[in-house]
């Protein structure tokens, strides 16, 4: 549960010397750049550096021809790959004039075979009138229209028989239309195709030529072969000339992104006179790399501070931790990342969520099933929440062993028991079995408390960390909140359930009025503990009378965080009975039958991918409410090094 340890920089130089501090930096990808006003308060006489990046528009350029393409080229390592700024853009200048040369060749050959397709789609429903298309349209005292009617439109010119010149006569016909040509005079031609019209005649163009409609069609059935041949030459081109310098332009497309990316480098530079200055963090691993880089560079200076020593300038984190909890930082970032100087809670959150949710989520076939989920979800995927569910699979499948429980089948796993001495047909812990509820949910409130009491100590620590002593020894998570929380609960234990008497007046006054005392003076103790002259309140009555109900709130918080932990045991008992009411309804189709198993696999499905939804919502819930609100803020600024992500 720790921060990787962070270094502040600040590098000043000659402006002539700007780009190659520029690629220095962006190269290493570990810089994060910060504002100079973040380190500096007087600045008045430093300007903002032109940060345009030349390498927008030719990277813009590139991308949309590359997109075009429909091809995918991934980001690749480019640190050997150092072209100058001419050669490197006049390169993806070629590269993006070849593919837009290439795809405008494909384009227009799919135009050519596509209207060639149309007009041969049209044509041959005319292929039998033996007459030239074209001499008929250029008729001086008639008007042809070619086209398609609806067959329910065709009955309805007997409404018109009385007008001789409303007459179709069909070519050809399919399902739904009647394909033909009417004739009327130029005078008359714009009534006629208003009553057309009105039949949802739809006129198709057959111009273009003094063939027949027959010899159109046989031309056509020619050339298209050839079309298509021309259209796949010229696919086959591209994908040629792509594949071929596949290599070439995803280093071309990298180097720029990579190039442009460090503008956001020179943003945060400030000029004053001729010369520049940037500030920003370094990882201490790395700091010795890049000073060494940087002061090969003629007039570079640096000046190098540990980030526990520049807490007022807000130092970024960067979370360190194990493979185990390596998957849970997305849950902690999520929620914020720590300040610097406070604890990281990622180990404990990865410790917590997968023993909860192994507990909930109790069935060993189900867990299996999970864990190979959730490693194609990360591998096919690349889904975090996939390496979360891993673990969460394997814990499942611990506590459905001890709890017995195969895809819901509660005895199956009985011979195993009792090589470990159980009697015939038992188990260890028998989840629907009565008399064991109360364990169930008593359990699940025991582990609650003791997980709240580990976050109160979490808190104490991570507060020492923060140098806020008065937090540490006196808030509702402090050592005054631990004693007061763990009198309450094992005076209580003892009395109910123990027949203990230990909540003597000596045992209340000192282990529980006092805490609570201490925890009601909390604000004006805990100034006076950090040194802070100003620790007396403006009004100690009005204070007293503001306290009085945010005493009631303390205490609610104590009994919902506590009760909330019920959850963990309700879901005990909900996955067993939810299995339940499938074995029911799968026995009322007949044991053993086909619909039987149909019915336990469905039910299996719909349970784990329910209950899996749930189960990490509401462990996520108890992390976030009931446990990070103890002891922790995630109020820090996330490590952000300029750095260019490879596919």
């Amino acid at each position: 549960m720790a921060v990787s340890s962070m270094q502040a920089v600040n590098v000043i130089g000659l402006t002539d010397s700007l780009d190659d501090v520029i690629a220095v930096l962006g190269e290493s990808g570990v810089f994060h750049p910060d504002e100079v006003s973040n380190f500096y308060t007087d600045i008045r006489d430093f300007s903002h550096i032109p940060s345009k990046s030349s390498y927008a528009e030719p990277l813009a350029n590139l991308k949309a021809a590359l997109t075009r393409s429909k091809r995918k080229f991934p980001l690749v390592e480019v640190s050997d790959y150092n072209p100058s700024y001419e050669e490197l853009i006049a390169q993806a200048e070629a590269i993006g004039t070849r593919i837009d040369t290439l795809l405008n060749e494909i384009g227009a050959a799919a135009a050519e075979r596509d209207e060639t397709a149309h007009y041969l789609s049209v044509a041959k429903h005319f292929f039998n009138l033996d007459v030239k298309i074209e001499q008929v349209i250029r008729m001086q005292y008639m008007k042809a229209r070619f086209g398609k009617l609806p067959k329910d439109s065709l009955q309805k010119l007997e409404a018109y028989k009385n007008d001789s010149y409303v007459d179709f006569t069909v070519c050809s016909e399919d399902k739904t239309h009647c394909w033909g040509v009417y004739f009327a005079p130029v005078d008359e031609i714009g009534r006629i195709d208003k009553i057309f019209e009105g039949l949802y005649f739809e006129p198709t163009d057959l111009s273009g030529g003094y063939e027949t409609p027959g010899e159109k069609v046989e031309e056509f059935q020619a050339l298209l072969p050839q079309l298509e041949q021309k259209l796949s030459d010229a696919q086959h081109t591209l994908d040629a000339y792509l594949g071929e310098n596949r290599d070439q332009i995803c280093r071309c497309l990298s180097k720029l992104e990579e190039l442009n990316l460090y503008t956001g480098i020179r943003s945060k530079a400030l000029r004053h006179g001729n010369s520049f200055i940037i500030v920003g963090w370094l990882p201490t691993e790395s700091m010795k790399e890049v000073k060494g880089r940087l002061l090969k560079i003629k007039s570079v200076e640096l000046d190098f501070s540990d980030a526990k020593d520049e807490m007022d300038k807000h130092p970024p984190v960067k979370l360190k931790n194990c493979f185990l909890a390596k998957p849970f930082e997305f849950y902690t970032e999520m929620y914020g990342v720590p300040k610097y100087n406070e604890m990281d809670p990622t180990l404990f959150v990865a410790i917590t969520y997968i023993l909860i949710f192994g507990v909930m989520f109790a069935d060993l076939g189900q867990g299996l099933c999970l864990s190979i989920v959730g490693w194609l979800m990360w591998k096919l995927k690349k889904m975090k929440i996939g390496k979360i569910l891993l673990p969460c699979g394997i814990s499942s499948m611990v506590f459905g062993t001890l709890f017995g429980s195969f895809f819901g089948f509660e005895h199956v796993l009985d011979p195993l028991f009792e090589l470990f001495g159980c009697p015939k047909g038992t188990k260890p812990i028998e989840v629907m079995a009565p008399e064991n509820t109360n364990t169930i949910i008593l359990g699940a409130i025991g582990v609650g408390v003791v997980l709240l009491i580990v976050a109160m100590f979490l808190n104490v620590y991570s507060s020492i960390k923060q140098r806020n002593y008065g937090r540490a020894l006196f808030s509702t998570s402090g050592v005054a909140g631990i004693i007061f929380y763990s009198a309450l609960v094992f005076g209580l234990l003892a009395e109910m359930m123990l027949g203990l008497h230990v909540m003597t007046l000596p045992y209340i006054l000192i282990l529980v009025v006092l805490p609570f005392i201490l925890i009601f003076f909390a604000e004006p103790l805990s100034k006076l503990v950090n040194g802070e002259k100003d620790w007396k309140p403006e009004s100690w009555g009005g204070y007293i009378v503001e306290n009085l109900f945010e005493s009631i709130e303390v205490l609610l918080s104590y009994v919902t965080n506590t009760m909330s932990f019920l959850r963990v045991g309700a879901f005990v008992l909900v996955h067993a009975g939810m299995m339940l009411v499938v074995f029911v309804l799968a026995e009322t189709a007949g044991a053993g039958s086909v619909a039987y198993w149909v019915i336990v696999v469905i039910g299996n499905i719909l349970v784990m991918g329910l209950e899996a939804l749930l189960v990490a919502i509401q462990v996520l819930r108890l992390e976030y409410y009931e446990m990070f609100s103890r002891f922790y803020s995630g109020e820090g600024r996330e490590f952000k090094p300029v750095k260019l992500i490879h596919d």
